[in-house]
């Protein structure tokens, strides 16, 4: 990996020329005209810890036997925290179909199985460095994602408690954002991409997360919710449902999240059923895209 104190303009001479910018909402990326490199320019929440953390747990990844991309150079400059990745080839997983779901949801066992073995030592938080301070439990650390404003809402006390059980969970590596778009299929290889929000906790937070996009994604393409595949094949709970839930409308437009009820909350994280929480999952994201949320 190149220095970082080289700048997003030598990369752009040294390894561009590169094509137009593509914004999605935490970070702006361009791909070198030649297809041989992608720039990623992080935006939004802790852009440089982003930076930082993207290219330290790529290279442990790797060292786990997940194809990833090499950084090939990452800095902060006044153009802001970027990363050169070696562009990687192949299509994302799709689950337009029964069978696709399927074979979406086996490159997630088998990455998930590499990925959640035991690790000595790893404390919950982002990132997946050792913390030598006195660490928090699995339970803070997931609350402490939402905006301070969330601790004054009539949900927060019925979540906090209904997400105790996860501080009894082994703490492993997670990528941090697992879906399909993550996963790009090359023939017989899979490599895995958007490492940013990478992290150690609970390994049911990676295959939430997994089901929660799933979930909206295809609601939002306009699939009707009796007709979203159920993920029995990975273990989540309806505690960590409820709260990926509200994370995601905590992310989006200030007013979106008191369209969630105290009832509703309580409702989903108290679930033990993976299919019946899925379920009231389902219907919950139907209704907010109803109520015009953004996806």
């Amino acid at each position: 990996m190149r220095s970082t104190k080289m700048s997003e303009s030598w990369i752009e001479q040294e390894l561009g020329p590169f094509g137009p910018a593509v914004r999605k909402p935490y970070c702006r990326t361009r791909f070198a005209t030649d297809g041989s490199t992608l720039l990623k320019v992080y935006l939004g929440i802790e852009p440089e810890g982003r930076r930082l953390r993207e290219a330290a747990t790529i290279e442990r990844a790797a060292l786990r036997g997940i194809s990833v991309p090499a950084v090939l150079a990452t800095g902060n400059d006044e153009a802001g925290s970027w990363t050169a990745f070696q562009a990687l080839s192949g299509a994302p997983c799709s689950t337009g179909t029964h069978k696709a779901t399927e074979k979406y949801l086996s490159h997630v066992v088998a990455v998930s199985g590499r990925l959640h073995r035991p690790t000595a030592g790893a404390t919950p938080g982002s990132g997946w460095e050792v913390r030598r301070s006195t660490p928090v439990s699995s339970r803070r650390f997931l609350l402490e994602q939402f905006s301070p404003r969330c601790q004054w809402l009539p949900w927060w006390s019925v979540l906090n408690e209904a997400l105790q059980p996860v501080d009894s969970h082994p703490v492993v590596y997670l990528h941090g954002d697992l879906k399909p778009e993550h996963f790009l299929v090359d023939g017989e290889r899979l490599h895995v991409v958007d490492w940013e929000a990478s992290s150690c906790g609970p390994a049911v937070l990676d295959h939430t997360n997994v089901a929660f996009h799933l979930v909206r994604d295809l609601l939002y393409e306009g699939v009707p919710p009796e007709r979203i595949p159920v993920a029995t094949r990975l273990p989540f709970s309806g505690p960590v449902l409820a709260w990926r839930l509200l994370l995601w409308l905590d992310r989006r437009r200030t007013q979106d999240i008191d369209l969630v009820t105290t009832h509703d909350v309580y409702r989903l994280a108290a679930e033990e059923q993976a299919a019946s929480a899925y379920r009231l999952l389902a219907q919950a994201v139907a209704a907010l895209r109803a109520a015009g949320v953004p996806r």
